[in-house]
């Protein structure tokens, strides 16, 4: 209300004259408004603003010497497929509920916020107590874990935490907010259903991981990328089949980057679209040099494969350079079934028509399913590495399934390739358990195109394996004392290594007579064991069981002490 007073003629006071205005609605009108600026919409919980508003306050408020201050973030784990399956009303109602566990288990200890989408954030005073940060995020993980029934429909999420604290962060609101996005990221690569504490060693990494995208994106346009091919050998002719196309990047100041160090890099950043295009039409562009019989293999990442610009890259790049497209061979990992199962078997489509090959590479490595073979045009399965090594061993499985694959590939008309064959003693497994081709170190490394051409181009196809002769069983380095009866005498010896299959015995006065000997070695305990000596050299003694010791036999034998007589 306002006015003024009112006199009459002779300066005698009647009253005030004014006007009044009902502010009610106004003042509810500025509350709400204030509310919607500071309150998450969907939860009504405070939001990103309210937060950090919240956090500066605090911080401020907050003596260096005094109790710190944690930030908790979390998000979900699986709402993109609530989402996607349920709907997005459905995925509103389950963020409700998530907000509600959360206040309940926060309760007046800390302030709870929404950031967006599946994303909450929860401010606590923690006294310098890691343990009791500890128990707050096991309890939140619990309790976000436990079933949701929303409209009839049950619901199973958990999420991944991330804390930090200002103990670690100092008082900058950026930095604290940093640290616990760092901390968050490391418990969701963990796996689900985790948190993590914020540590230095995630910001150096980070920091790292920047710069290497840096760097990589740099490297993309300076010539530090490069193709080396390694050969595939056909197991019937030991001939050359062709190359698959490995990617090298040498950087400048830091030598030699693995593809294993960069490519989840790029996938990350969104490189890996314009990397494998690059590799794409290098690859062909070489394949245009090589002799017509042979073919090039270039992977082919599930991002790439997503991608519907891919069959109109492979298109230009093999009329650019005028090859048969049935020399190049596209290997695609299990990984792309995981997503849309139709866009898939469009892009397959699409691939094939082109006329190119398609390889499944690291074949039962992943989400392996024969339903994959049964859909997909596949030419050649690649049986993974990790079921080649140890092959050789006959009380393993794994030659037995390589076997089974090879025999499943056969009636469904598909090559296949053994990766990572390492030894000579492989090569005569992998060609009697009916593989078609081999790759891997038995045939040498990767080589730049122009070092191979000289060679091809004369019409050299036989190739001679180079790696070791003998795979052998994993050793456990020791130096133990035991017993050793040659010829009916004994006498004492010292083990350097032990595996399931032999031993290296610390060098004593024997001479290269000795090779070819049979021996009693106490391995076991109260028992000796029967071996031939095999090697007399400058390192010891080596010596090869006559049965193969049994894995846990041979754990106890290379944990305590043997006293056999």
């Amino acid at each position: 209300m306002s006015g003024r007073p009112r006199f009459d003629a002779h300066g005698k006071f009647q009253g005030f004259v004014g006007s009044g205005t009902d502010l009610t609605m106004i003042r509810k009108h500025e509350a709400t408004i204030e509310r919607l600026a500071l309150s998450d919409s969907l939860t009504g919980l405070a939001n990103r603003q309210r937060m950090r508003d919240t956090l500066e306050l605090s911080l401020k408020d907050t003596p260096v010497d005094s109790q710190s201050i944690a930030l908790i973030l979390l998000d979900l784990d699986g709402f993109k497929a609530v989402n996607d399956t349920l709907g997005h009303p459905l995925g509103d109602a389950l963020l409700i509920q998530v907000a509600q566990r959360l206040v309940r288990v926060v309760g007046e200890e800390g302030i709870v916020g929404r950031l967006g989408g599946d994303e909450f954030e929860i401010i606590v005073p923690y006294g310098n107590s890691s343990e009791r940060l500890s128990r707050v995020a096991e309890e939140i993980i619990r309790n976000i874990s436990e079933p949701y029934l929303i409209h009839d429909n049950p619901i199973n999420v958990s999420c991944s935490v991330g804390i930090a604290t200002t103990h670690d962060s100092g008082t900058s609101v950026e930095k604290l907010v940093r640290n616990a996005d760092l901390a968050l990221y490391a418990a969701k690569a963990n796996g689900r259903a985790k948190y993590r504490f914020f540590d230095h060693k995630m910001l150096l990494k980070a920091q790292w991981r920047k710069q290497t995208e840096d760097d990589l994106r740099l490297a993309l346009h300076s010539d530090q990328l490069s193709l080396v091919y390694q050969p595939v050998v056909s197991t019937m002719t030991e001939r050359l089949s062709g190359f698959e196309a490995l990617l090298r990047w040498e950087h400048p100041t830091r030598g030699a980057i693995g593809p294993a160090e960069f490519i989840p890099i790029a996938e990350e950043s969104g490189l890996i679209q314009q990397i494998g295009e690059w590799v794409l039409r290098t690859a062909t562009r070489d394949l245009a040099t090589l002799p017509e019989d042979l073919r090039i293999a270039v992977n082919v990442s599930a991002i790439q494969f997503a991608s519907p610009s891919l069959p109109g890259t492979l298109a230009s790049s093999i009329a650019e350079s005028q090859i048969d497209p049935a020399r190049l061979e596209l290997e695609i990992t299990e990984s792309v079934f995981l997503e849309d199962e139709a866009a898939s078997a469009r892009m397959f489509n699409a691939l094939k028509s082109l006329g190119v090959r398609l390889a499944l590479d690291d074949f039962g490595t992943g989400y392996s399913s024969l339903g994959y073979l049964k859909s997909a045009p596949f030419d050649k399965i690649k049986i993974d590495q990790s079921f080649v090594r140890g092959a050789i061993d006959s009380r393993n499985r794994n030659a037995a399934i390589i076997e089974a694959i090879v025999a499943l590939s056969k009636t469904l008309g598909m090559e296949t390739t053994a990766e990572g064959v390492e030894y000579q003693d492989e090569i005569g497994l992998i060609k009697k358990l009916g593989c078609s081709h081999i790759q891997g170190f038995v045939y040498g490394q990767g080589r730049k195109i122009n070092d191979l051409l000289p060679k091809l181009k004369s019409g050299i196809r036989r190739v001679r394996a180079t790696g070791h002769q003998y795979s052998r069983s994993p050793r456990a380095k020791l130096l133990r004392l035991s017993t050793m009866r040659v010829n009916g005498s004994e006498r004492d010896i010292r083990i350097r290594n032990i595996s399931s299959t032999g031993a290296l015995i610390d060098q004593i006065d024997f001479t290269d007579q000795i090779v070819g000997v049979d021996v009693l070695v106490g391995i076991l305990e109260n028992e000796l064991t029967l071996a031939k000596v095999r090697r007399v050299g400058d390192q010891g003694v080596g010596i090869e069981f006559h049965e193969p010791i049994a894995p846990e036999a041979l754990e106890t034998a290379s944990n305590g002490s043997v006293n056999a007589t």
